[in-house]
């Protein structure tokens, strides 16, 4: 498997057993046991079991299979070795070692040899020549390109996170077998460069956070182990708790601001990133690491805040995982690494669960090892078991095999991630993901040459999940896609430049305050969110409502100067490398060979076989024949490494060819005050489509610049966003918010949000009368009467949702 950064080390696999509250799980040695032995040797041969993997069955085939990845991709690397007196470099594309990429990259495979050479059943285990030569390799490198002699240059990451790691580990496998001294100028040397986990050392006064502040706290924990020094171990753990800055950056704390984990779910790092499915993961494995590396023994985590942790599996992840999928949405710049998938990032995120599984409380224990077995069982296309290394496989058997743990069903519900502006939709079948923005949140990352077309994945940007179809954005989406026509976005066509070309990362936020919404009875939910556009007079009001099986989607106010065409687009599927299914437009079947299009008139409704179904009703404020519905079947050509040139994450030139449908409504050039409105009906037949279309369930009741709002008579549903004060399905708003409420014979229940986080108190009234009010939350207060009136604090709420439930 090649595999890049962080990614190589948390597919192997650690093996996590937490310790709370000074209790040892089984298995793991005491304090008081450890000191009989000699506890650095103990905890050593911990972390030489979570790279490895320990004893297994080498004759079980899923463990072959996993020994054997292991062994082509160290062989492949064992055989391009340059071991040449007057080498530049061990490897000839990573020249010269002398460059941070460069170095860092080859510690990687380094430790890649000196895993193989650990594990029973390579080509390399336990050879002589092997561990004589990466030892000299390992001089090799400090001399030429990593030492204390050097200051840092390039990407900070190499020096303080990605070569100290690998060197580390590098050391832990081959203790035995490399000098004293040897080993003595590799800790100085990541003693230099990573010294503690608290503090970013090329930039003293900035502090750790997430992810990086969890990688330093792991490698400062084996530089202490491996100079035998308990004082640097501590400081290890104490890293996770910020023990040195009275916790301010503690990993075991809800964040209100800035990186870490939030109480709604939300996980940021970069200060304005949605990052749960890259940095989230990696903060969870490498703290799941050091608590479980450290368990038992005289430097064990302690801090009872570790649940905050425990609490993220099923609050953050668990919401953003598709059947072993990481969804893109939560992933930034991976989006564009070829070896850096939906589904390499979800491995990475099951095997950190299981691995944290292993020493929880049952309670947390129980229920993670049935998602996992959902997770995994249910993924055919990339099996989860062809992904991971020994360790991880280890565990994941151990579930799979396991009778008494259920496959647990998908999730099912709405989440409305408010503090990073993300939304997901769950049903039985599929899910959606909105991808949103503002001043608050990015509207994507770039830098370090990754994610240089990544300019509209922030802008509203709608990712269907299908439990049918998989390999939707894994399959060669995002090398082959049209990137101005990224589905449910609404763009201006103008020619773009690559992003993110320079050393270092950045952002772009938005000017926008509004971007979320507000979820009622964790089922149904309204979203909004204002454009404005980067570069671009292109401006714009969209709102979605997800219901149980239709998402309605709303644009209106949609405006722009520049004398360029303005689209959006309702889809763009991926038909993979030959698809052909069929595509109905109002029953009628259209031609299937590539390069088709066409100007679909006064189109009622449309059908892509193995997709689903798209409506497109009449609404308020349409005008005669509404905006123009376009559709196109194309094959698109393109290459990895078009998105990303990053030096460990750089794609292939390799061409990739998909096929897509595509549908979009054309605005025109510089339109203005233009709308639209489509309905999504996931996995619909075409039958059930073209019923839908007619009988019109859902009725728009509202789509101008006042308010966007829609209703559903047989659920006894209105939802609505107000852009300002005003009416709509018989709700009046003093002001913006999004609203829902639902009417039934067992009562009435209200969600109420202020997604632009402008407003302190925001009314809304009723149209039926209200006497009692069985629940409320404490910013809700409820004035009964014939026309009840509901006033909410929403000052400091943040975007979430406020409730309550009358009678």
């Amino acid at each position: 498997m090649d595999l890049t950064r962080r990614q190589t080390l948390a597919l192997a696999g650690a093996t996590a057993l937490p310790l709370i509250a000074g209790v040892a799980p089984a298995g793991i040695a005491t304090a008081a046991e450890a000191a009989d032995a000699d506890a650095f040797d103990t905890l050593l041969a911990r972390a030489e079991q979570q790279l490895t993997g320990g004893a297994f069955d080498t004759a079980d085939p899923d463990f072959a299979a996993a020994v054997g990845a292991l062994d082509a991709q160290a062989a492949a690397w064992w055989k391009d070795l340059d071991r040449s007196a007057g080498r530049k470099a061990l490897w000839a594309d990573l020249s010269p070692a002398s460059d941070p990429g460069n170095f860092g990259q080859s510690y990687t495979r380094v430790r890649t040899l000196a895993t193989a050479w650990a594990t029973p059943g390579t080509s390399l285990t336990g050879s002589t020549e092997v561990v004589d030569t990466l030892a000299e390799a390992l001089r090799f490198l400090g001399t030429t390109g990593y030492n204390p002699a050097r200051g840092e240059s390039g990407n900070w990451w190499f020096w303080e996170i990605g070569a100290p790691r690998a060197l580390m580990d590098t050391c832990v496998l081959l203790r035995a077998k490399l000098p004293a001294a040897d080993i003595a100028r590799y800790v100085a040397t990541v003693a230099k460069f990573c010294p503690n986990p608290d503090r970013r050392t090329n930039s003293p006064s900035l502090s750790e956070t997430g992810a990086n502040r969890a990688d330093k706290a792991v490698i400062v924990a084996l530089r202490g182990l491996l100079a035998r020094d308990a004082a640097t171990v501590a400081l290890a753990r104490d890293g996770l708790s910020d023990v040195r800055d009275s916790g301010k950056r503690s990993l075991f704390t809800y964040v209100r601001s800035g990186d870490g984990f939030y109480e709604d779910g939300s996980f940021i790092q970069h200060d304005y990133v949605a990052y749960t499915g890259t940095y989230g993961s990696i903060l969870l494995g490498s703290a799941g690491q050091l608590i479980a590396l450290l368990a038992g023994s005289d430097w064990a985590v302690t801090d009872l805040k570790v649940s905050v942790l425990y609490e993220a599996v099923e609050r953050s992840f668990s919401p953003v995982l598709f059947d072993g999928l990481m969804m893109d949405a939560l992933r930034g710049r991976a989006i564009s690494r070829e070896r850096a998938r939906d589904y390499n990032d979800g491995a990475v995120t099951v095997t950190n669960i299981l691995q944290l599984a292993a020493g929880a409380p049952a309670p947390y224990a129980e229920r993670w090892r049935a998602l996992a077995k959902g997770w995994i069982s249910r993924n055919k296309a990339n099996p989860y078991t062809g992904l991971i290394g020994v360790p991880a496989l280890a565990r994941a058997k151990a579930v799979l095999e396991d009778d008494a743990i259920p496959a647990a069903e998908r999730l099912t519900g709405h989440f409305a991630f408010a503090d990073m502006d993300r939304v997901v939709h769950r049903r039985p079948g599929w899910a959606l993901a909105l991808s949103l923005s503002s001043k608050r949140i990015s509207a994507y990352e770039a830098g370090n040459g990754e994610n240089l077309h990544g300019w509209y994945t922030g802008d509203g940007m709608a990712y269907l999940y299908d439990g049918d179809d998989l390999g939707q954005f894994g399959d060669g989406f995002w090398p082959t896609v049209d990137p101005h026509r990224l589905p449910g976005t609404t763009v201006d066509t103008r020619a773009r430049a690559d992003l993110g070309t320079a050393a270092g990362t950045s952002t772009f936020r938005p000017k926008n305050a509004v971007a979320g919404g507000a979820v009622l009875q964790g089922r149904y939910g309204a979203s909004a969110m204002e454009l404005i556009a980067d570069g671009s007079t292109l401006r714009a009001r969209k709102a979605w409502f997800c219901l149980d099986n239709a998402v309605v989607a709303l644009g209106t106010g949609i405006t722009a100067s520049d004398g360029r065409t303005i689209e959006t687009v309702v889809e763009n599927r991926n038909l993979h490398a030959d698809g052909t299914p069929a595509f109905l437009v109002d029953g009628e079947r259209q031609p299937e060979e590539q390069g088709w299009s066409a100007s679909l008139t006064d189109c009622g409704w449309a059908h892509l076989d193995g997709t689903g179904g798209y409506v497109f009703p009449d609404y308020p404020g349409r005008g005669p024949g509404g905006v123009p519905l376009r559709a196109l079947r194309e094959e698109r050509t393109g290459k990895w490494g078009d998105l990303n040139s990053g030096a460990d994450t750089g794609g292939d030139s390799v061409p990739v060819t998909r096929r897509y449908v595509t549908l979009w409504h054309d605005h025109g050039s510089s339109p203005t005050d233009s709308s639209y409105a489509y309905v999504l009906l996931p996995g619909a037949s075409a039958a059930a489509t073209g019923a839908w279309a007619h009988s019109r369930p859902v009725r728009i009741v509202a789509n101008d610049a006042t308010v966007q709002a829609v209703e559903v008579r047989r659920l006894g549903l209105v939802a609505a966003h107000f852009w300002g004060p005003g009416s709509a399905g018989g709700l009046t708003s003093s002001g913006p918010g999004t609203v829902l409420v639902q009417r039934r014979d067992e009562g009435i229940s209200v969600a109420v949000a202020d997604p632009g986080r402008t407003g302190s108190t925001l009314t809304v009234e009723l149209p039926f009368p209200v006497s009692t009010v069985t629940r409320a939350d404490d910013t809700v207060t409820v004035t009964t009467g014939r026309r009840p009136v509901l006033t909410v604090n929403v000052a400091g709420s943040r975007g979430h949702t406020h409730t309550a439930e009358l009678a």
